[in-house]
């Protein structure tokens, strides 16, 4: 069995990014991947800009400026955010409003709160302002030609803002990855389907779904193949003809009725097989081919174990950095933090465990009692996993990795 570290560097040396990009409209480019680097055609803020409500002036004008004797200067213009500015004359103040254009010869700005206006058209101030003072200078948040947004950045919704305020329209993106899944198991029934002897309702492709839309790929879902060798390898040729990646939930361990090992055996190869982590040791990855045997090309194949917790935790940890990879994202890894294990754990496993475990009231780490795979509650009542070494036995008070689920699955 591999350790986890090695098992998903095998995976992300393996990943390339898919090919094509398309140019889309910014505002529906939430989530998508830039293809190319996003790079500033203007300064941001083009010109110098009152950061406050008040008085443009010139700061040698108000150098003798104090409370026993304040300047008087007469009110010359009115500059709103969005129009154009006069020159300055000497010895003269500009009402201005936040975010308008300072005037030329303007060297700073005194807020509202600091000067008194009176009725004959002046303003008075009490104190001698610095040059450069409540002015936002030219280029200050961006200068014309910096990269703002390098190839590979996932667009939030402030990377998108950011893009839009140097004027980009449209950016060009990677395609989306293209994911074709199937489950295996006679045992498996929909929702809504009477649940006989024996069968349980197939949780997983209402997991593993939602977790690959909430990526951006385009998913073709095959369905619930039936447990036969033939039946899979089937699956597997039809998917792989118009995918980057074939998942598979069920069917990788070793009992007579596990057929998708062989099956990709069959259809193409297997690279990496069972994982040395709890739970998920069953995962399987390798690659189905396309077309004729004497065809190199390939999709990607990924097996996923059947318990439920485990085809989560695995399809976080793997699935998600793989897809990620593939459609050209640069930084994959999650963000892992510290945190106190308000807990005892006497015995570690000679597997890493990833252990689903909740932040309390007081900011430590609370366990679900049961860490069956098949606990599937445990992932809905949990923050995220404990990264616990293997034979690693833990201590209440003692910091250990915690990985966020809102970080597994941004």
């Amino acid at each position: 069995m591999l350790a986890t570290a090695d098992a998903l560097g095998l995976l992300l040396d393996a990943a390339r990014r898919v090919d094509g990009v398309e140019r889309i409209d910014t505002l529906d480019a939430l989530g998508r991947v830039l293809a190319a680097d996003v790079i500033s055609p203007l300064d941001v803020p083009p010109m110098h800009t009152s950061a406050m409500d008040g008085y443009a002036v010139r700061a040698a004008d108000l150098a003798a400026a104090s409370d026993a004797a304040p300047v008087a200067l007469p009110v010359s213009q009115r500059v709103p955010a969005g129009h154009t500015a006069g020159p300055l004359a000497a010895g003269t103040a500009a009402r201005i409003f936040t975010g308008a254009t300072v005037p030329p010869g303007a060297d700073a700005v005194v807020m509202q709160e600091m000067a008194r206006a009176s009725g004959d058209g002046s303003v008075a101030f009490a104190q001698a302002p610095e040059a450069g003072e409540w002015i936002t200078r030219q280029g200050a948040d961006i200068e014309r030609g910096a990269v703002i947004l390098p190839a590979g950045t996932q667009l939030t919704p402030q990377a998108l803002g950011l893009a839009a305020s140097v004027g980009c329209a449209s950016l060009e993106v990677v395609r989306r990855v293209r994911v074709a899944i199937f489950f295996t198991g006679d045992e498996l029934r929909m929702p809504g389907e009477p649940l006989a002897p024996g069968a349980i309702y197939n949780s997983n492709r209402f997991t593993l779904r939602a977790l690959l839309a909430k990526l951006g790929c385009d998913v073709t879902d095959f369905g619930i193949v039936a447990d036969r060798l033939d039946a899979t390898r089937d699956t597997l040729r039809r998917a792989a003809l118009e995918h980057d990646l074939i998942l598979t939930c069920g069917g990788v361990s070793v009992g007579e009725e596990d057929h998708v090992k062989p099956a990709v055996e069959a259809e193409g190869r297997i690279a990496m097989w069972q994982i040395a982590m709890k739970p998920g040791k069953p995962l399987a990855f390798g690659a189905v081919r396309r077309g004729q045997a004497s065809e190199p090309d390939e999709a990607y194949f990924i097996g996923l174990p059947g318990n439920p917790v485990s085809s989560f935790c695995t399809f976080l940890l793997f699935v998600r950095p793989f897809i990620l990879r593939l459609a050209g994202v640069a930084n994959v890894a999650p963000r892992v933090y510290a945190m106190r294990a308000d807990f005892t754990q006497k015995k570690g496993d000679r597997r890493n465990e990833f252990l689903r475990a909740r932040v309390n009231e007081t900011g430590g780490l609370d366990v679900f009692p049961n860490q069956s795979s098949a606990v599937l509650t445990s992932t809905v009542w949990g923050d995220g996993l404990i990264d616990n070494p293997p034979d690693h036995a833990i201590s209440a008070g003692e910091m250990v990795r915690f990985i966020p689920f809102s970080e597994l699955m941004r």
